[in-house]
Parts: C-alpha cells; sequence; structure tokens
C-alpha cells in the first residue's frame, strides 16, 4: 500500500475537528477551554537561570541520545522513583513522548510476523499517534475497547490467539488519556506474560506517571525487570506534565539494550536532537521532586473539587491519574459532539468530543457518550467550570 493510502484513511486530527464543529456557534458564557493538556502550573524556577547560563550552548549541535549528565539523570530518576537500575545506555532522550512513541514503531516493529502483517495493539480511546504509527509502518491497527466495564484498560488476553500471534506491538497509556485509569501491578504482570508468551512488545506511554491522587502508579519497565523480562516493555515518559515544561520537548524512553540500541540508530538518522540549554533544563529536572509534589498537590487539590462537584452525577468515576475528567453524557442529549456543542453554546465550556479520540469496532465507539475535561486551570477556575458544565449537562445534579 502507497503511504499517502494509509494516511488518508485516517480522520482529521482531534483538535482541528473541534473547530470545525463549534464553527459559527457563539459561546453562551464567558469562554473557558478544558480540552488541551497543556498544563498551567508554574515552571520550576530554575528552569530559566539554567537557560541563561547555557545560552551560549545555542551555537553547538546537541548530542543526539543525550549528555552523559542528562542521561545519568534520568537514571538516576528510574531508580528512585522505580526501584530499578537502567544503565544510561538503555536511555535514549526524546523531543516529548509522541516522538518516541511514533519512532520506536518505526524502529522495533518487524516487517512481518509469523509470514504475517504484523499488528499493533491499540488501547481505544487513545492517544492518536498509536495509530498513525501503525499506519507508517503498514501494521494492522488493532483497537481493543477500553471501558468502565474493562476498568478503562485494554483487555488485550481476551484476543484471538491466532491475532495475539501477529502481534508486535501493544501501546499502553497508564495513568490512561483520556479516563485517569492506572495499571495495577496484577495488570502489569498479566500483559507482560501475555506479551511474553505471544513474543511482542510493549510501549508503556507514562507521561502522566507523577499526577496521582493517592499513590504513584506502578510502571511497566519496573513490573517486567523483576518478572525477569525487561527487554519486553520500553516506556517512555516526559517533563511536559511532570515538570510542566511542555514547551521544552523533552522526553526519554528506556527499556532493553537491543532496543534502545535501534532506536538510537533511527534517531541518528531522522532525530532532531535537544538543543544542549534544554538539556540542562532536563537534568536538573528530573533530579528535582520538589517542583512535582508542588504541582501534583494542586492537581490533588482538583480532585477534590470534581469529586464535589460531580460526584452525585450518575456514572462519574473519581480520576486516579493525569488530569482529565472522562465524563458520561445524559442519554437525552445525544452523543459526545452534542454535548461539546451544548455546552459551548450554552455555557461557554469547552471540552473535547470523546469520538475525536476513539474508533468504532464491532463491539461500539467507547468515546461516543462521553467527553474529555482538562483539570488545567487554577482552583477557583475549575470549579467555576465545572458547577457551569454541570448546570448544562447535568441540570444542577
Amino acid at each position: 500500500m502507497a503511504s499517502t493510502e494509509r494516511f488518508s484513511n485516517l480522520p482529521d486530527y482531534a483538535f482541528p475537528r473541534l473547530r470545525k464543529l463549534l464553527a459559527g456557534l457563539e459561546p453562551g458564557d464567558t469562554p473557558m477551554v478544558m480540552t488541551i493538556g497543556e498544563p498551567r502550573h508554574a515552571l520550576p524556577d530554575f528552569t530559566g537561570p539554567i537557560l541563561a547560563a547555557h545560552v551560549a550552548e545555542f551555537g553547538k549541535y546537541p548530542s543526539n541520545e543525550g549528555t552523559p549528565e542528562l542521561l545519568q539523570a534520568i537514571s538516576d530518576w528510574i531508580a528512585r522513583r522505580h526501584r530499578i537500575l537502567v544503565a544510561p545506555d538503555r536511555i535514549v532522550t526524546l523531543n516529548g513522548t509522541r516522538e518516541g512513541l511514533f519512532n520506536a514503531a518505526l524502529a522495533l516493529c518487524p516487517n512481518d510476523k509469523n509470514g504475517r502483517q504484523p499488528a499493533i495493539l491499540i488501547p481505544n480511546p487513545f492517544y492518536q499517534v498509536y495509530a498513525v504509527a501503525a499506519a507508517a509502518i503498514g501494521a494492522e491497527p488493532v483497537f481493543v475497547n477500553a471501558t468502565p466495564e474493562t476498568g478503562h484498560m485494554p483487555r488485550y488476553a481476551d484476543l484471538d490467539p491466532a491475532l495475539l500471534d501477529r502481534a508486535a506491538i501493544a501501546y499502553l497509556c497508564s495513568p490512561a488519556n483520556p479516563q485517569g485509569a492506572i495499571a495495577g501491578e496484577d495488570y502489569l504482570e498479566e500483559l507482560i506474560a501475555l506479551a511474553e508468551r505471544h513474543d511482542f512488545l510493549i510501549l508503556s506511554d507514562e507521561c502522566y506517571s507523577e499526577i496521582w491522587r493517592a499513590a504513584p502508579p506502578p510502571g511497566a519497565l519496573a513490573v517486567a525487570t523483576r518478572m525477569g523480562l525487561a527487554d519486553r516493555v520500553v516506556m517512555f515518559n516526559s517533563l511536559s506534565k511532570r515538570s510542566n515544561l511542555p514547551g521544552l520537548r523533552s522526553g526519554f524512553a528506556a527499556g532493553g539494550p537491543g532496543r534502545i540500541a535501534h532506536m538510537r540508530r533511527l534517531r541518528s538518522y531522522a532525530g532532531a536532537p535537544l538543543p544542549l540549554p534544554a538539556q540542562r533544563v532536563s537534568a536538573a529536572a528530573w533530579a528535582d521532586e520538589a517542583h512535582v509534589e508542588a504541582s501534583r498537590a494542586l492537581y490533588q487539590q482538583k480532585y477534590a473539587i470534581a469529586d464535589r462537584v460531580l460526584g452525585n452525577v450518575p456514572g462519574y468515576a473519581p480520576v486516579a491519574g493525569g488530569f482529565f475528567l472522562w465524563l458520561p453524557i445524559p442519554a437525552e442529549i445525544g452523543d459526545s459532539e452534542d454535548a461539546a456543542k451544548k455546552l459551548w453554546a450554552e455555557a461557554g465550556i469547552q471540552v473535547l468530543p470523546g469520538t475525536y479520540l476513539s474508533r468504532d469496532t464491532a463491539q461500539g465507539n467507547p468515546g461516543r457518550h462521553f467527553i474529555r475535561v482538562a483539570l488545567v486551570a487554577s482552583a477557583d477556575e475549575t470549579e467555576a467550570a465545572l458547577n457551569r458544565l454541570k448546570n448544562c449537562l447535568y441540570q444542577g445534579g
């Protein structure tokens, strides 16, 4: 199949679709945008001084895989956070996790699996780069619904064993975007054992891992390492959510030495290395937890606000991690697009329709009757907006 044909079947990206949906509608109240997962908490206070101190390094070509100092800072963070040792040569820096999640499929997916077209397993709803990566390499995307009935995690083990034997890669996001569910250790152990049995790789997207309600989510690479199966997982994380630095475009992937060597090789040709000043800031950010704890406390405050305002809404589920609410839509309103238009036209609240984050399957579209709401504004703004949302969608509860 020609590459143009592979991409022609992809729907428009979520935010252009939303702009088209709301075009011509005037906001019914002071606009409040709750669509984009862009943190608005304060940057770490060392960001500016470090950039200023190293500004001359914009005049140098940066190392492609990451400076020794940055790789060691990431290795040290993994050791503190996940209690495993990952040597710097098992880490590669990235321009945020999206680049890595895409290029990992290019670098690590075989041309065929057991003599057949490889399959890539994708949770549904999902971060859209997973599907684009499958299209780019000509793999079959297999969307596996993650619903309230499954704990908002995909049940890959329920798939046909013949399909699992064709699987080359399984994507996982925990805490999940958009549902905020967390994959527990039991779930991860079962998934890693499944990957070993059917010989596929898990790409674990953990970019929301430092935003949680009650306890830090377990990491897939840590669980796999304790099982003696570290080569079954590549984990991804970044400073975008953890450190409120989405514009720094700084993340990493870590995994088995063979996996990371392949990713480094591809990146030496196709990747854009992080500027050295950005790498200096990144090393400091991974070494510091105080700013992370302060930001997490603000999210936990907003979790409590959401529980208080929406707790009596039928189907409301308290978020376990990340900063999105995945809210059910009353049947009388219609689907997720109907709800988004109603909220904008009547309450001035901009949200993302769940169908823009999911695909139709034989079991239905799991996002059709949900909306995603980002808790990135201040606590006061969030509370005011959620009350407007509740009064509009749920008649005040």
